[in-house]
């Protein structure tokens, strides 16, 4: 045991007054006579022995009450095994306020009250004037009472950072002092790259919160089984559930919304830590963005139980064929999904190529560098193009420099035969692969391969989709930018290719076209991702369309940072997006499009690391320290026994009120009288 004031232990001298009051009497005694006392002489031995007692134990009561009081004085403590090298002037404090924190401990609180209680006793492990920096937050150093207010203000927020982020943040500040870490510590979030990270000499104190075991059913994903969504048609949506609780969930109620109208209810049975897929018809109708949400009847853990998700109709593919006529027509203004336009090589409409999401340059003998940086230009903002070579050496040094700006090169012409070409077999594609897969079932073998004659070769590609039957590359794609470039090794006129009479013809043209369209707007999005990017339509510059793009839920407006770059909309979202729901983007107070946003699906995941597993994480570390919490002990005290002491100044109190206790008994407590008894004269 040792002292915090020692010199106050020189008031044990004053035992020595309450010594001399009982050793001498203040009053003077007086004589009383009776007629005959030797009948009371045994009356007067049996009170005298009380007395004496009586006086013994006031005394002793009053000598413990003034060691207790001077004790309090001196601050006796039990050292701790672990002693600070100085005096904390500041520290840090990292409290979770991710959705997962919203789950039940075991009191029936949630985790986030029981990290901001403990937040909020911290104080108490330190002096007054220590100051306080809290995450997420400003690093304004706080008082303790402002450090109490701020840490009582923190919200559950969607879009907060992970555990480790956090922790790097309040680790990098300038500030010094040990870093306290409140949360639950999720496997999918929190691991040992996260310690490793960390300065060796950098105090970190780990607070685990446990939940209690329950089930969590939430919603993974949504998507179409279609490649398209068509306004009016019937499609299947697909949605897979996982549980991410310990607890099996059984009979869970599951409701199906879009807009208004339910379209959907059945109750399923998830295990725990599984997942479950199943299916239903929509059909999308006409009117755009359509708002849809799954609400599932989960609880106690409900954060995540409405899942919002929109569905649009797709817009139509446009097509543009640069040649010298337009033999593709008849192909593609078969399917209404398809706007295909013909453009002729000498007197090209460069808007048409900028807009236009597959672009096929069919035979055309030579490139100007007009169509050629146009081209380019719309490779690299995410269009497809596809080069079907001419016959000839006319326009080989155009082609080959345009390869080399696509990326393809290099590339080898083969000679011109005088007479008619060679046609070789193209070998049969594998179905499984991911261009032809749910293509065509069956129709190879009944009609065989087409021929080619190829007049490129190439040795590098990205992609290949078709090969000759000697291993040469018939048709392959080069990323480039944003967008792709596919090159085919021989014309499609005869008699260098039968390949645009064969009935694979068809499938590879329309599969290039599909592929060629990109959905920006994706049916989802969570709150934790930093930016959205999304495709806007392109208007001409005047004072209406000078607005900035707003992103607008009921009555809360916000502003994201934007930046819009040849028909992209890049918004990175602001803090204050905290709750999920749909938000429409407006500009001009013109509504574009809803963006649906969610909880991040790793915080529904509930499976995170106990104390003794986050022990076994931080072993290597010896600056990293774990404190389980429960059984009243707070994290304060936990770090007052180990790095302070354990402070004995209350039980000096508590001894003073017991020993004034006893005095004031011993003072009222009234003689007994003593029973008379004979004695023989």
């Amino acid at each position: 045991m040792a002292f915090v004031h020692p010199w106050f232990l020189l008031g044990l001298l004053a035992i020595s007054i309450p010594v001399i009051l009982h050793l001498f009497e203040l009053r003077r005694p007086q004589r009383v006579l009776f007629s005959n006392v030797e009948f009371i002489q045994q009356v007067k031995l049996v009170t005298a022995r009380q007395r004496k007692l009586k006086h013994l134990l006031l005394l002793a009561s009053r000598i413990a009450t003034v060691c207790c009081l001077v004790l309090l004085f001196a601050q006796p403590f039990i050292p701790a095994p672990e002693q600070n090298s100085g005096t904390v002037s500041s520290v840090r404090v990292v409290v979770d306020n991710s959705p997962s924190l919203q789950q039940l401990g075991a009191n029936d609180q949630s985790l986030l009250e029981e990290s901001i209680q403990q937040a909020v006793g911290l104080p108490l492990a330190f002096a007054s004037g220590t100051r306080y920096h809290v995450w997420p937050g400003g690093q304004e150093p706080l008082t303790t009472a402002a450090y109490r207010a701020a840490v009582e203000q923190i919200q559950p927020s969607g879009q907060t950072e992970s555990v480790g982020a956090l922790l790097r943040q309040a680790q990098r500040s300038s500030v010094q002092g040990p870093i306290f870490l409140l949360s639950d510590f999720q496997k999918n979030t929190f691991s040992q790259a996260s310690l490793a990270a960390l300065d060796s000499g950098q105090q970190v104190f780990l607070i685990p919160l446990a939940g209690k075991p329950q089930p969590n059913v939430f919603v993974d994903s949504v998507w179409i089984e279609d490649a398209f969504i068509r306004a009016g048609a019937d499609a299947v949506l697909q949605m897979r559930l996982r549980n991410g609780g310990q607890v099996d969930a059984a009979n869970c109620g599951i409701k199906i919304f879009m807009g208004a109208q339910q379209l959907a209810a059945f109750q399923l049975t998830v295990p725990a830590g599984q997942t479950t897929v199943t299916q239903f018809k929509i059909r999308v109708p006409q009117g755009g963005v359509q708002e849809a949400r799954v609400e599932l009847d989960d609880y106690p853990v409900d954060f995540d139980n409405t899942y919002y998700f929109t569905l649009q109709p797709a817009a139509q593919i446009r097509i543009t064929e640069i040649s010298a006529a337009g033999e593709l027509a008849r192909l593609y203004n078969n399917e209404p999904l398809f706007a295909y336009q013909h453009v002729s090589p000498t007197a090209t409409n460069y808007q048409a190529l900028s807009t236009a999401n597959l672009l096929i340059l069919r035979e055309v003998p030579r490139l100007s560098a007009g169509l050629r940086d146009n081209l380019r230009q719309a490779v690299q903002r995410g269009a497809t193009l596809v080069v079907i070579p001419p016959v000839g050496a006319a326009g080989q040094a155009d082609y080959a420099q345009f390869f080399r700006e696509l990326g393809v090169g290099p590339v080898q012409w083969q000679p011109v035969s005088q007479g008619s070409p060679v046609l070789q077999d193209i070998a049969t594609p594998s179905a499984q692969g991911p261009f032809f897969r749910d293509v065509f079932t069956g129709l190879i073998t009944r009609a065989g391969m087409p021929k080619a004659a190829p007049v490129l070769r190439w040795s590098r590609s990205g992609t290949d989709v078709l090969r000759m039957r000697d291993g040469d590359n018939y048709l392959s794609g080069f990323a480039n930018g944003a967008g792709s470039t596919y090159l085919f090794a021989a014309p499609f006129s005869a008699p260098y290719s039968d390949f645009a009479q064969h009935p694979l013809f068809v499938p590879v043209l329309y599969r290039l076209a599909m592929q060629s369209y990109r959905q920006e707007q994706r049916p989802a999005y969570r709150l934790s991702q930093t930016s959205v990017r999304l495709q806007v339509p392109r208007v001409t510059r005047n004072s209406r369309t000078e607005a900035v793009y707003q992103l607008v839920q009921d009555s809360l407006r916000l502003i994201p940072g934007q930046q819009e770059q040849a028909g992209t909309l890049r918004l990175d979202l602001p803090a204050t997006i905290r709750q999920p729901g749909f938000y429409r983007l407006e500009r001009a107070g013109e509504t574009l499009t809803t963006l649906a946003f969610n909880v991040d699906k790793r915080e529904s995941d509930l499976r995170s690391y106990t104390a003794a597993e986050l022990r076994q994480l931080a072993s290597k570390y010896p600056n990293v320290q774990v404190y389980e919490t429960g059984a009243g002990q707070t994290a304060a005290a936990r770090y007052k026994a180990t790095r302070v002491g354990t402070p004995l100044w209350q039980y000096c109190v508590w001894g003073i009120l017991i020993f004034l206790l006893v005095e004031i008994l011993l003072l009222r407590l009234p003689q007994r009288r003593a029973t008379p008894v004979a004695v023989p004269v």
